[in-house]
């Protein structure tokens, strides 16, 4: 009689066993497209900032380089569109950012570092443990007893 429940309690904690795991993984599942959504998020609030950017820089440079034109042809002195030049580099730079294939190039640049130079990306005292992040808390949390305000009257 008792190895009848023993082996249905076994076969009841292996069901409960693979449920918890398939409940784990769907969970991640979750959690790893939910990530992916807001990256994907992110990057298209980064490119529509820089695209709006662009389009006041793109006004600016115009009424600058206006002014600058109309001022050396009035003086004769065309030593004043020399601005012009690195205005123009600015703005070349702008426009990729916001419509060219900078973010593409940026991609790929990434994708490198992380294939090739990957001990760039390594933290300064390596990956963070529950250990030393518990350990910080309480070396934090024994050093500033008095963090209240109440405190100062005990």
């Amino acid at each position: 009689m008792g190895s009848f429940f023993s082996k249905t309690m076994d076969e009841n904690l292996k069901k409960q066993q693979e449920f918890m795991l398939k409940t784990q993984q769907l969970a991640m599942e979750r959690q790893m497209a939910m990530q992916n959504e807001l990256r994907e998020r992110q990057m298209a609030m980064m490119i529509a900032k820089s695209r709006d950017f662009f389009w006041y820089w793109v006004t600016f440079d115009t009424l600058v380089s206006t002014g600058l034109l109309v001022g050396a042809l009035k003086r004769k002195k065309y030593a004043l569109l020399l601005p012009l030049i690195p205005l123009s580099f600015v703005t070349t730079y702008q426009w990729d950012l916001a419509y060219g294939p900078k973010i593409g190039r940026m991609r790929e640049m990434a994708d490198r570092i992380i294939d090739e130079e990957r001990s760039l990306l390594d933290l300064p005292h390596g990956l963070p443990t529950f250990s030393s992040i518990e350990a910080a808390r309480l070396d934090q949390k024994k050093n500033e007893p008095y963090k209240s305000g109440h405190d100062i009257f005990l």
